[in-house]
């Protein structure tokens, strides 16, 4: 006689493929260098780079717009002293540095 159970068997194999199968799922969802939490982070780095590139590109069109304005002879001044410490014969420069 056979005391095998079919039906115990089946659910077996059965359990056996849903354990897998959910292995399959969290190894995809958290550990897979692929993994949904992985393209998350990507997606977020991404959105950041793109936004620092807007504000790049906004700071290369106000620089360009500085270029093609004439410049007087005052901004010429400020210029040459903050950007490059110039200063007149005879004049003493006291820098004030933020605390």
């Amino acid at each position: 006689m056979d005391t095998s159970d079919p039906s115990g068997s089946r659910s077996r194999v059965w359990w056996g493929i849903g354990v897998f199968l959910a292995g399959v799922f969290v190894w995809v969802l958290f550990f897979d260098s692929h993994s949904l939490l992985q393209r998350y982070h990507w997606q977020q780095e991404l959105e950041a780079t793109q936004r620092e590139n807007a504000a790049l590109r906004e700071d290369i069109e106000r620089l360009r717009t500085q270029l093609d304005r004439p410049l007087s002879d005052s901004a010429v001044e400020r210029i040459a002293r903050e950007e490059y410490g110039m200063k007149r014969p005879n004049e003493t420069i006291y820098r004030v540095e933020p605390e």
